[in-house]
């Protein structure tokens, strides 16, 4: 582990996860008997932030939990995880985000459930322009737009790139747009967003809009597709025995920033990103999985691939 400058600053949501396995979902109505009950630490940007920590990048977190039972079960992990808290917030009296998750045990999806108390929010005055000081990335989820705007912004004027995983459309959110340098966000984000269900057609009009250097959408198991440079780039997803799906978007996200940290090139950075999501989802939890730079690797290299011949025909590379 590097204990050097920082490599990634995150802002954003962290989360404890109540995961409910189920032999079935339940249809509405119904009721379904649950085989495992388990807690499990997670949410998007601290998912990412630890991703990138085992891989061996010193990550600083700025975000937030209650002083609350379920507070002190996220922070303990993130403190285990050894990213730097310096500018994380206790909030008193305040409930820490909980998802619930129901898990199908028979194909590793799932559906979540969350609540999140508005105590919890960070003020823009909180993002101080030294806790981005060195750093080579900053990652966002948008979680509390206006500390999010602050934050590109400051990352914007000292030259560090942002990148952001967004899966929400909500108003202001175009405001952001245009200080993201990287944009990765899921379907439900690219397609409310442009209004095109077309991934291709949706990259497009999501380039105009927000000018970012790459925009891209995670496909699932279908792997990733990414426009950039006015060229699509397609990277198929890995075939594995998925055990649990939660958090695998955040892994990506984690990979993608380490590569990007790197200076690794597109293909490389994809291929790996997609990797590290596949065997993620072969553990429970959000971060059960997180594998090393040489499992993924190696997954790269001897893996079978879920191509999609539609995504492969239209794209240029």
């Amino acid at each position: 582990m590097s204990e050097g400058k920082i490599g990634v600053v995150g802002v954003g949501e962290n989360a404890t996860d109540i995961v409910m396995r189920v032999g079935v979902f339940p249809s509405p109505g119904g009721k379904e008997r649950i085989d495992a009950l388990t807690r499990e630490a997670g949410g998007s940007v601290a998912t990412a932030l630890v991703a990138c920590r085992r891989l061996g990048l010193r990550a600083r977190y700025l975000g937030s939990v209650g002083d609350d039972e379920n507070g002190r079960f996220q922070l303990a992990s993130l403190r285990r995880e050894k990213l730097d808290l310096t500018y994380f917030r206790k909030i008193r009296g305040a409930r820490s985000r909980v998802s619930q998750i129901i898990l199908d045990s028979t194909t590793g999806e799932r559906v979540v459930l969350w609540e999140r108390d508005p105590r919890l929010a960070l003020e823009p005055a909180s993002i101080r322009p030294e806790a981005l000081a060195g750093a080579k990335a900053v990652h966002l989820d948008a979680t509390d737009l206006r500390a999010s705007l602050r934050t590109a912004a400051l990352a914007r004027k000292a030259g560090i790139p942002v990148v952001a995983d967004l899966d929400a459309v909500f108003p202001g959110i175009e405001r952001l747009l245009p200080l993201i340098d990287y944009l990765i966000a899921s379907s439900d984000f690219i397609a409310p967003a442009t209004g095109e269900r077309d991934p291709f057609r949706a990259l497009e009009r999501m380039a105009d809009e927000s000018r970012a250097r790459l925009v891209g959408v995670t496909l699932g198991r279908d792997g990733a597709l990414v426009l950039s440079e006015g060229r699509f780039t397609y990277s198929p997803g890995f075939h594995i025995e998925p055990v649990d799906t939660t958090g695998a978007g955040d892994i990506f996200h984690g990979g993608f920033i380490y590569a990007l940290v790197k200076g690794w090139n597109l293909k490389e950075s994809l291929e790996f990103s997609n990797a590290l999501a596949a065997l993620n989802s072969t553990a429970l939890g959000a971060r059960g999985g997180i594998a090393s730079e040489s499992a993924a690797r190696n997954l790269m290299a001897r893996g079978k691939r879920n191509v999609n011949r539609e995504y492969t025909g239209r794209s240029d590379h």
